[in-house]
């Protein structure tokens, strides 16, 4: 079956991230791909010393009508960065009506790491994620947003016993489906912890030194594409997080290019690893 899928998120002319990964990756898949952006950007705002930005909010329900009106829908929908708890609410309109029966929505909750929410966020719109993640199929929460989302003290450091603590809490506030990013239980490991039907399972890579521009977009984006081939969600992250890593593998070593990473050049690796070649 040939699916159509909406991703919702901003668009980062230059940076590699959000809409300009989720766009290649997908329809590298083997999926249509239709976007609706939340905000453009001359590039994204880590590292880059200005940036020019426009607010698309006002747009997203227009865009919605002219789809209902034309009979537009989609099997999955997959969210990433919004911008504000009004984008959140858009986006549940958006699911409730264009979504097809049976089809996933999912969600990168995509507003904090390191501890720390993104600037530009306060505790009014942790509550408005909330509401969003918690009527998902599938959530892709980092360990500082699962914190936050379940109103748990974050922990730099932390074992099992913690992350387990993390998906209980998720699971009993509505979660389903759970990928956990950025799930570190040594200094040289990283990984991701993921929940489905009930089943925790782990899986866990070495970590790269260093830090990355864009690479939980293209982790989202790589784990929403293996899913909408039918792969399990374990099957799914595994994947994804292999990709991820050549990616960030082949963008080493050239310090010309800091602000994302190469991952078009690991794309054949995808494909191949989705098994359409």
């Amino acid at each position: 079956m040939y699916k159509r899928i909406l991703t919702i998120q901003d668009i980062s002319c230059v940076g590699q991230c959000s809409l300009t990964v989720a766009l290649p990756i997908l329809s590298a898949a083997g999926l249509e791909t239709a976007i609706l952006p939340s905000a453009v950007l001359s590039n994204h705002t880590g590292g880059f010393s200005g940036w020019t930005f426009t607010d698309l909010t006002e747009d997203m329900p227009k865009i919605r009508e002219r789809w209902e009106q034309e009979k537009i829908t989609f099997s999955a929908v997959y969210t990433g960065y919004l911008g504000s708890a009004k984008q959140i609410d858009y986006v549940k309109d958006i699911v409730k009506s264009r979504l097809t029966d049976g089809g996933k929505f999912i969600v990168d909750s995509a507003m904090a790491d390191n501890g720390k929410l993104y600037p530009g966020f306060d505790g009014g719109f942790v509550e408005a994620m909330k509401k969003l993640v918690f009527s998902a199929d599938i959530i892709l929460p980092n360990i500082t947003e699962a914190a936050l989302l379940t109103d748990t003290e974050y922990k730099e450091t932390y074992d099992q016993s913690y992350t387990n603590e993390l998906t209980d809490k998720l699971l009993q506030n509505g979660a389903k489906t759970i990928v956990l990013t950025g799930v570190a239980y040594s200094p040289d490991t990283t990984g991701v912890l993921i929940v489905e039907n009930g089943v925790r399972q782990c899986y866990q890579h070495r970590k790269i030194a260093g830090s990355c521009h864009g690479t939980g977009d293209v982790y989202a984006s790589a784990f929403v594409g293996a899913l909408e081939n039918d792969f399990s969600a374990f099957e799914a992250a595994k994947i994804a997080a292999e990709f991820t890593v050549k990616s960030i593998e082949n963008t080493q070593g050239d310090k010309s290019h800091w602000y994302g990473v190469k991952f078009e050049t690991a794309i054949p690796y995808y494909i191949n690893a989705l098994k359409l070649s």
